[in-house]
Formats: C-alpha cells, sequence, structure tokens
C-alpha cells in the first residue's frame, strides 16, 4: 500500500458469486454504503468494463466539504466475474478527478475474503492542492464490509 491507497479485508460467510452479485447492483452500493453520502441509484447491474450507473449523493452526510446533494456516474474500471470490480466516478467537478475504489474476491474456507480499497494515488495535482483526499477514512471502508457481511450472511 501507499499513502495514497486503504486496502482493509473481511471474511464473508457468502460464496464470491453471491457477493459480485451485490457489488454488480447499483442498489447495492447503495444498501452496504456506511458513509451516508450514497442516498439512491439508478440503471442496471454492470456486467463489463465501461458499464455505467448513477448515483445520487449528499456530501452533508460527511459535513467536510460543501457540496451538499449531487449526483455522480459510476464508470466500471475493472470487471472480473465473481472476482474483481472497480470503478472511478464522473460529476459535476470536471475533469474527473480519477480516484478509484473497488472489490477483490477470493473463495476461501468460510465463503469469500473481501478486499476493499480506495485508491486516490492517480489525481490530478489541481486536486491534490484542495486537501480533500482521502474523500472517505480508511475505517468507512472497514464499515462497508461490516454492512457487506450482515447484508450476506
Amino acid at each position: 500500500m501507499t499513502d495514497e491507497r486503504f486496502e482493509v479485508q473481511r471474511q464473508i460467510a457468502a460464496p464470491p458469486a453471491k457477493v459480485f452479485a451485490l457489488l454488480c447492483d447499483p442498489r447495492g452500493h447503495v444498501a452496504i454504503d456506511s458513509s451516508g453520502m450514497l442516498q439512491s441509484a439508478e440503471g442496471d447491474p454492470v456486467r463489463q468494463v465501461g458499464d455505467e450507473f448513477v448515483v445520487h449523493m449528499d456530501r452533508e452526510a460527511l459535513n467536510d466539504y460543501p457540496m451538499g446533494k449531487y449526483q455522480v456516474t459510476v464508470i466500471i474500471t475493472r470487471f472480473e466475474p465473481d472476482a474483481a470490480i472497480e470503478w472511478t466516478i464522473s460529476g459535476q467537478i470536471q475533469p474527473p478527478i480519477r480516484h478509484l475504489y473497488g472489490y477483490r474476491l477470493e473463495p476461501s474456507e468460510i465463503g469469500t475474503l473481501v478486499t476493499s480499497y480506495y485508491d486516490w494515488s492517480e489525481i490530478e495535482e489541481r486536486y491534490r492542492d484542495k486537501n480533500i483526499f482521502p474523500v472517505i477514512p480508511e475505517a468507512a471502508l472497514r464499515a462497508t464490509l461490516g454492512i457487506l457481511a450482515r447484508n450476506m450472511e
């Protein structure tokens, strides 16, 4: 790991295919979000790199940056069925920031070892200077895995 990436892991008592299905569903992202920012989502489950869906956000949940309610487009950047999914977002801030969120799934004795990560190592310098990264704390990734476990087990 670098100073610009968080990774957390948790064993989930569910098979990778079940976990992956939830992560492909836009509403699944809202269901497991621990930050409180994701309010609702629109779109079909993703099936490949380049697929997109819309998430309605509320930054006031973090109370850290005055953006209020807004929406982002989630763009899938990595898609390996039952093994990995990653995305970036595009929204009102243009050009897109290029931070990445993702999950890696590995079969385990109890179901799936899930690794969640947030990577802001590729953001442009103009965004680095704003001192808003990381957008979410590492603890939020860990909490989201807890909610994922609750939804899967």
